[in-house]
């Protein structure tokens, strides 16, 4: 099989070969090159040493030298260039405490984390697959390379890579690398927040989020996202539902876009339900309130997993408001404050939770829970046609108009424009300057 790699990569293992060094493209380059999927990476790996690749190329940037890693530059685009080793001890389950510098590319391709992984090419030698790598492809299967429990000690994160690849690629986990994964989950709470959350994302964004599932059968998720595992143990004794919270959720991403902020939002727009159970005296299992409760447990996980301000408080948002209208049409005027409350611009993002969680329940009452979420859509549509105000801003007096009346800046003014805002929301047909004026002068003979 020949490999098309970017004519760089090719120049940078050509100049290597030129200069009696081995290379080759490695790692998950050749895996979706196999798999007909386009690389997002090359990496080369080498027989030569970080200061022999250096002296080869006008332009180079230690990326981590410490462990081999040189980075060659063409311009504005750079390729991971990294001498072959062998790892040392890995203490902190983690990174190797050292590095040993070899000339065996068997030796490189050992430590490497899974069989597909651990697989490399050039052009003059072809794909080197020394653990059947491609085998396992082929029958869709993640394998560590080697013994697994020494790869899971070496690397902890390796742990949720297996559960990332599996959802990636729709792939299993072969069972003695599962059965590792299961002995030596608790090694996790050595790994920094950011590296959980980048494989969380990643996992969630993928084609197969439903791998989440395993994660917690695993006992994984105990240990990265422990509120998944309570949301899988608070069943739904309600017509609307036909899994349990966790379940619920995972159906609710898989049903919406591989956008992160809006597969986190859907997988944990339920997280409040544990917390908000309740029993009502007809038998069926009530969540009062768990929006509210759920946008602050998110707000917890989301500082926890250290993601950005923008996308907690979009996430959040979306939680607070993912069961607006559940049951039944709101009138135009509740609708219009409602807009002024959540931001017109926000309904677009918001209707796409709320088709992800419906299509993820029972379909008891289905056709009437759709009608009214196709009338909010048109009613939306109207109002947004007509050019409804919304906001403050939207008012056709503005502060210049109100002190030319003689209202004077300050606290009171900000009291007024609100007051003709909520008239005006309540009647549209009432934001026209002399209207609005007239009022303002009526306010002020009253107040």
């Amino acid at each position: 099989m020949r490999i098309e790699m970017p004519d760089n990569a090719n120049r940078i293992i050509t100049t290597l070969e030129a200069a009696g060094y081995e290379a080759y493209i490695v790692g998950g380059c050749v895996r979706d090159a196999v798999l007909g999927r386009i690389p997002g990476d090359w990496d080369i790996t080498t027989s030569a040493r970080p200061e022999q690749v250096k002296e080869l190329f006008k332009r180079t940037i230690d990326t981590g030298i410490k462990h081999g890693t040189v980075t060659v530059m063409f311009d504005k685009e750079g390729y991971e260039v990294t001498t072959y080793r062998i790892d040392g001890e890995y203490t902190d389950h983690r990174r190797p405490d050292e590095v040993q510098f070899t000339s065996s590319l068997d030796e490189d391709l050992k430590r490497r984390d899974f069989t597909i992984n651990a697989m490399a090419y050039s052009h003059k030698d072809g794909i080197i697959d020394i653990f059947g790598g491609i085998e396992d492809l082929n029958n869709k299967v993640i394998r560590a390379v080697g013994n697994p429990g020494d790869r899971f000690d070496e690397d902890a994160l390796r742990i949720l890579r297996a559960i990332r690849f599996a959802g990636q690629l729709g792939f299993d986990i072969e069972r003695d690398t599962k059965t590792a994964m299961i002995v030596r989950a608790e090694h996790l709470t050595k790994i920094s927040a950011e590296r959980i959350r980048v494989e969380l994302v990643k996992l969630l964004t993928s084609a197969h989020p439903e791998k989440l599932i395993d994660a917690y059968v695993m006992g994984i998720t105990n240990y990265i996202l422990p509120e998944f595992d309570r949301m899988m143990e608070r069943p739904q004794n309600n017509p609307y539902h036909l899994y349990n919270v966790g379940v619920h959720s995972i159906e609710a991403v898989k049903n919406i876009e591989p956008d992160e902020a809006l597969r986190i939002a859907a997988l944990l727009h339920d997280v409040g339900k544990p917390d908000s159970y309740v029993v009502g005296e007809d038998g069926i299992d009530h969540f009062y309130g768990h929006d509210k409760k759920g946008q602050e447990i998110a707000k917890d996980i989301l500082k926890r997993l250290r993601f950005d301000n923008e996308t907690i408080k979009l996430v959040t948002k979306l939680i607070s408001w993912h069961d607006y209208a559940l049951s039944s049409l709101p009138s135009k005027k509740t609708f219009r404050k409602a807009l002024n409350k959540m931001g017109a611009d926000f309904f677009p993002t918001l209707i796409k939770i709320k088709k992800a969680d419906m299509a993820a329940q029972s379909d008891y009452r289905l056709e009437e829970r759709r009608n009214v979420l196709d009338g909010l859509c048109r009613m939306y549509e109207e109002i947004m046609t007509e050019k409804d105000c919304l906001t403050i801003k939207d008012l056709a007096v503005n502060g210049s108009d109100l002190i030319a009346v003689g209202v004077k800046p300050g606290e009171r003014m900000g009291q007024i424009l609100q007051y003709l805002l909520d008239k005006v929301l309540d009647e549209p047909r009432l934001n026209d300057k002399n209207i609005l004026l007239n009022m303002v002068n009526e306010y002020l003979k009253q107040n």
